[in-house]
């Protein structure tokens, strides 16, 4: 029955005040409904409310310097707070669930990638494999050599021993070494003979 009556007359209601409600308490003008000697009491309660609040303010304000000379004294920094704070948090987060599952999933991915890409790159060997044996490729490689061999044998030509072209070069630039090591000029005709 009590229930009934607390609802039904809302004196004892439990709920915070709404909106509206606390509108209705602001407008309210209180001092109309009190004595002279409430007000004053008032009054005095709020002197000296502020008063304890400047009080506390001060009290902060000196301890907060003091905190901060402690904190110079030990070494201590911005910086070095940031970092730790950073350090703890990233540690924090990497112990969460969904972190973990997070990476658990992204590496999960990045092996899958990576399995992929060595599977792509097996095909396109493969692929070069099936093309170098592919009929075209061969005719491509026989004229390369066959392009090669015949200026083996021009090169190769001029040397009376014959030799590989790789000879012949060092042959070459061994005679022009001697020539400009000789001194001896030669004409045009006896360089075009070499």
């Amino acid at each position: 029955m009590e229930d009934s009556f607390s609802t039904d007359q809302g004196l004892l209601e439990t709920e915070p005040l709404q909106g509206r409600d606390e509108d209705t308490v602001a407008s309210a003008d209180y001092s109309s409904m009190l004595s002279e000697e409430e007000k004053e009491e008032l009054k005095a309660e709020l002197v000296q409310l502020e008063d304890e609040i400047t009080t506390l303010r001060q009290v902060l304000s000196a301890k907060e310097r003091h905190l901060v000379e402690i904190k110079q004294k030990l070494g201590m920094n911005l910086m070095n707070e940031l970092k730790q704070n950073f350090s703890k948090s990233w540690h924090d987060m990497q112990t969460t669930t969904a972190y973990k599952k997070t990476h658990e999933t992204l590496s999960h991915a990045g092996q899958k990638a990576t399995a992929a890409f060595s599977n792509v790159g097996t095909a396109i060997s493969k692929k070069f494999g099936d093309m170098r044996n592919s009929p075209t490729f061969k005719s491509f490689e026989e004229r390369v050599e066959t392009t090669v061999t015949s200026l083996k044998t021009k090169v190769g030509g001029m040397n009376p021993n014959g030799g590989s072209f790789e000879e012949v070069l060092s042959s070459t630039a061994q005679a022009s070494a001697q020539s400009v090591a000789g001194g001896s000029r030669r004409t045009k005709e006896e360089e075009l003979q070499c």
